[in-house]
């Protein structure tokens, strides 16, 4: 009904006057984490907005000794909320929480073997997602100029990436696809680029797509994600076909931003 749409518009607005991420803050986020993307005036605007009602749902807390600072939660939220410009806050409901350690922390994890012995093994990670449950990130890996794998590597944008993928339950590459999008030829492209890559890293062969998504079809869907927005070009012109899966996904051309 209209009369929703513009009740709910006038309670963001409301938000908006109150909590809006000050300006002379914006800039120093827009300059630092931002600049690489080549948004419009029209499209920062809209983060920032976005950006800021973030912060107002989720909680940004530090663990291990860290101290999360102003500028910390706005370069998160504006990165995070890079992903979902053009698709809504709506996409991240269902959970509330990002902790940040100051470097790489530990996790215990168990894993089942061909067969079918459980063993537990030991993971250092620079970022984590839980399903229904907090992003977890290492701030060495994810401050701004921080590229862990390589410079399309983006350890915010492959977080929350994971989280877009775990919509539809478990994390597997398949995030919940928009009514115009054709689930096979999501399935298709997507699978035909992975097992490509796969082959590419038994080879040994340099590639664009970095090594780590060929882990399992959730890792190169956050892989590709933190790629389409980092390195767009190199990802078009190894995988247009995936790339302009992800360009409906995500409703943003990245590459164009470059030609402009």
């Amino acid at each position: 009904m209209n009369w929703l749409r513009r009740l709910q518009r006038w309670r963001i607005q409301r938000q908006l006057r109150r909590h809006r991420i000050p300006l002379v803050l914006w800039e120093q986020v827009v300059v630092t984490a931002l600049t690489h993307f080549h948004l419009s005036h029209q499209e920062l605007h809209r983060l920032r907005e976005l950006a800021s009602l973030f912060l107002q749902e989720k909680t940004i807390t530090g663990a291990g000794g860290h101290e999360v600072d102003d500028e910390q939660r706005a370069l998160i939220a504006a990165q995070a909320c890079l992903l979902i410009l053009n698709l809504g806050l709506d996409w991240y409901e269902g959970w509330q929480e990002i902790i940040v350690y100051p470097g790489s922390f530990v996790v215990q994890r168990e894993e089942q073997d061909e067969l079918g012995l459980v063993h537990e093994q030991r993971a250092v990670l620079g970022g984590e997602a839980w399903g229904r449950g907090p992003v977890i990130l290492a701030w060495d890996d994810a401050r701004p100029g921080s590229h862990p794998h390589g410079q399309g590597s983006n350890v915010i944008l492959h977080e929350f990436a994971h989280k877009l993928d775990m919509l539809n339950g478990k994390a597997n590459g398949m995030p919940p696809l928009h009514k115009d999008m054709d689930r096979q030829a999501w399935t298709q492209v997507f699978s035909r680029a992975f097992e490509q890559l796969q082959a590419r890293v038994q080879r040994h062969h340099r590639t664009c797509i970095d090594p780590y998504g060929a882990e399992n079809p959730a890792e190169f869907f956050a892989v590709v994600s933190e790629e389409f927005f980092m390195v767009p070009d190199c990802l078009h012109r190894d995988q247009p076909a995936l790339y302009g899966q992800l360009q409906r996904f995500y409703h943003q051309d990245p590459l164009q931003r470059l030609t402009k």
